[in-house]
């Protein structure tokens, strides 16, 4: 992670001035950062996408992968002096930047470690919703202790009750508590315990788990057999947030959950499934099967109404008044896949396809969204005004770049921004004309990863 300092020009023209690593030494470095917020207190809250860290010691299919994740930390972060822990990993940070510029790092433990696309707070400073990316990953909300401080709290998991299966699906979301913690509590067990001390775990065989095990599919598609070891309870709650989720009943059938973004004022939540797939898709075989929809591989933003006093599955109220109670597709933000075009297009180009970053823009009342598509040859920013549902192309990134980096500036000095950046110039979907590859190729620097925005807008 980076910290840029930017320079304003009377016109409204920025330009950086100076570009440096931050120092995540502190807190075990970091692993994979991915999409970012602000908080009402103006620090940075980060994420980590810890989906090479999530296997099992028993997973014999994938556990060759966290194997070789927490090689290449060992190596590149402790240079080889000692052993990286995945529990380290997978966590929210908070990076405040001072006047001075200098900074300081915390992870946020006590908000449950998981495969974290982005954590967003709610008007109240103590609400946030995680995106959980992947397939067979749970919907998490944290409800901090008090304003402005992250490091206590409760965290709770969503269960999917289906109402329909037509048009991405709708569904009542009810609560399931997972626990209440500090960051001190659950850094200390972090360091303390393994997997095998909060688990006793198998693998299936024939589908079937031995006696006393629940089989669980969380994260993976592989089923795990587990027994929570006794007092385990709350490492279980924020270490292992997807596998207790699914051993408590909650739903981890979500596929690549992404974006979060938050309307006050009509008090809704926007969230990113880039692909409705696999986990989504209705399957007897799987051990529990909440979400039982039609496979749209260009994926939805959803919608979801937020209340207060809304109560968990045990009757204990919830401590805020930005509960999300449901979850349904306002039709022009359903993916709407289509054969291959000329230029190799296999989802319609006047519709988004596979939602990645989301944003909201609270004076402009715009649903800003970003994508990250393998339908799309060229992927998008939209723009999707609330009051009149107008969807607006605003923004085409380079031939197999992906858009993210998305937030607004509604006003800085009488200017307003759209922030945009993109990366992996010339990854091509499958589908691209071979004519389109043969022209681009030359020209693209797969390596190049710009970073910008859309300006000569006034301040609002």
């Amino acid at each position: 992670m980076t910290l840029s300092e930017i320079a304003q020009s009377n016109n409204g023209k920025l330009s950086a001035t100076k570009v440096r690593p931050i120092d995540f030494s502190s807190v075990n470095g970091l692993w994979i950062p991915c999409f970012g917020s602000q908080t009402p207190w103006n620090t940075h809250l980060g994420s980590e996408e810890d989906y090479d860290l999530i296997y099992n010691p028993l997973d014999s299919k994938n556990y060759g992968t966290t194997t070789a994740g927490l090689k290449a930390m060992r190596e590149l972060y402790f240079k080889g002096e000692r052993e990286a822990n995945p529990y380290h990993y997978g966590i929210i940070p908070e990076v405040t930047v001072r006047a001075d510029g200098s900074t300081s790092v915390v992870k946020h433990y006590a908000m449950g470690r998981g495969t974290w696309e982005v954590a967003k707070l709610m008007p109240d400073g103590r609400t946030a919703y995680l995106g959980d990316d992947g397939a067979y990953v749970q919907m998490t909300m944290f409800v901090a202790d008090q304003y402005g401080d992250l490091s206590a709290g409760t965290l709770y998991t969503a269960k999917w009750n289906q109402t329909s299966d037509q048009d991405g699906g709708k569904a009542n979301i009810t609560w399931i508590r997972l626990g209440h913690a500090t960051d001190a509590e659950i850094s200390a067990l972090a360091n303390s315990l393994t997997f095998n001390d909060i688990f006793s775990a198998t693998e299936p065989t024939t589908g079937q788990c031995p006696s006393g095990y629940q089989r669980v599919r969380a994260g993976s598609s592989s089923d795990e057999c587990l027994v929570l070891k006794p007092g385990m309870e709350k490492a279980a709650a924020f270490l292992e947030a997807r596998r207790y989720t699914a051993l408590l009943g909650g739903t981890t059938e979500w596929t690549k959950m992404e974006g979060v973004a938050v309307n006050g004022k009509d008090r809704k939540l926007y969230v990113a499934i880039s692909r409705i797939e696999t986990s989504m898709r209705s399957d007897a075989t799987e051990p529990a099967d909440h979400i039982k929809l039609a496979e749209n591989k260009a994926g939805a933003t959803y919608t979801l109404d937020l209340r207060n006093n809304i109560k968990d599955t045990q009757g204990n109220a919830i401590d805020s008044q930005w509960v999300a109670v449901n979850m349904y597709v306002e039709p022009k933000l359903l993916g709407k896949p289509m054969s291959a075009d000329a230029r190799g297009n296999i989802a319609e180009v006047n519709s988004v396809a596979n939602t990645d970053n989301v944003f909201f823009s609270e004076k402009m009342r715009t649903l800003f969204i970003g994508e990250d598509s393998g339908m799309h040859v060229n992927n998008f920013i939209w723009a999707y005004n609330v009051d009149t549902q107008k969807l607006s192309r605003i923004l085409t990134v380079t031939a197999g770049a992906e858009t993210n980096g998305l937030q607004v500036l509604e006003n800085l000095n009488g200017h307003a921004y759209i922030m945009a950046n993109s990366q992996h110039w010339g990854d091509f979907i499958s589908t691209t004309s071979t004519d389109l590859k043969t022209q681009l190729t030359p020209m693209i620097d797969k390596f190049h990863a710009p970073v910008g925005y859309i300006g000569g807008i006034p301040g609002l």
